[in-house]
């Protein structure tokens, strides 16, 4: 099972002191806008996003076609074939992605420790 490209996405109180402290770690920002309360922090192939306001707790990010770049990969596991697996599995699935449909999609699970992970299929 290919997952794609990670990022932890992170709720912040103060996106503008968290854009600053993360560019102190070496991040500097590649996608989203300070006025819609989001950013994507990026260091090497490592990526944060920062979303004031957006979700209450912290979220594992996989994005399925998707590079560190954001560029798209070839030959990759779409979402709903993901989602089709982990469900035969067992796992609990929270807002499915239509498995009738194609292109961008996303569905969640969460792990036992009650750690969001979402799928987010832009592709």
């Amino acid at each position: 099972m290919k997952l794609g490209a990670f990022s932890i996405s992170l709720s912040v109180k103060d996106l503008s002191a968290s854009k600053a402290f993360y560019e102190n770690l070496g991040f500097t920002a590649f996608a989203g806008q300070l006025e819609k309360n989001y950013l994507i922090m990026k260091n090497g192939n490592a990526l944060v996003g920062l979303f004031q306001g957006m979700f209450e707790n912290n979220i594992l990010t996989f994005n399925p076609g998707w590079d560190e770049n954001a560029g798209n990969v070839p030959g990759f596991d779409d979402v709903r074939e993901i989602q089709k697996q982990l469900k035969s599995k067992g796992l609990k699935i929270e807002g499915e992605a239509d498995e009738n449909s194609s292109g961008p999609a996303s569905f969640m699970v969460t792990d036992p420790d009650g750690n969001v992970i979402l799928v987010d299929q832009h592709v």
